[in-house]
């Protein structure tokens, strides 16, 4: 069993450094051992997508900016496999925006990607979040980072015990569901 991160972003607007709020859910040996939500005051007041997650910029205000939180959410990431994230390559964006604004060492672990993982081992179409978590029985209330990223680590889990490496990206009949995105 491995160590990794869920993560996921909500943005406010299309700026990849516009993260308005994000949830962590930690997963060691086959089960979630931490968890963490943070409100995120993005780079400008422009909120776009209010209307998927609910956020403004009334909520974010006086929320600390991804810089000052860094520190608060940087030991999620210590002694981890890989990070996860359902559509990973736009968390892995958000992620490494956000550093990059604030000269932050963006986190060099490797991304696998639920849906792709999803897709791989149990054929799931379509794979979008809430698919994937009706399919699986998970509770999820859609576009709440913390839920968000609660899913995407039972996704994994999931696939773990259904004999998913992430160490080889192999199952247990030696079927391949690489999952992989870098960051």
């Amino acid at each position: 069993m491995s160590s990794f991160l869920a993560i996921d972003f909500e943005t406010a607007n299309y700026q990849p450094d516009s993260a308005c709020a994000v949830g962590l859910v930690r997963a060691e040996n086959g089960r979630i051992v931490a968890e963490a939500s943070f409100l995120i005051r993005p780079p400008t007041p422009d909120f776009f997508f209010t209307h998927i997650h609910g956020i403004t910029w009334a909520h974010v205000e006086a929320s600390p900016d991804f810089g000052a939180l860094w520190p608060e959410m940087a030991p999620y990431f210590d002694g981890i496999d890989f990070l996860a994230a359902h559509n990973a390559g736009f968390d892995a964006k958000v992620l490494r925006s956000c550093c990059a604004r604030f000269s932050l060492p963006a986190p060099l672990q490797e991304f696998t990607c639920t849906v792709k993982l999803a897709r791989g081992m149990w054929e799931i179409r379509p794979t979008k979040l809430p698919n994937v978590a009706h399919f699986l029985g998970l509770e999820l209330n859609h576009h709440d980072a913390l839920s968000d990223s609660r899913a995407c680590a039972n996704i994994v889990l999931a696939a773990e015990r259904d004999g998913w490496s992430f160490a080889t990206g192999y199952d247990n009949v030696g079927e391949r569901y690489v999952a992989i995105d870098q960051l």
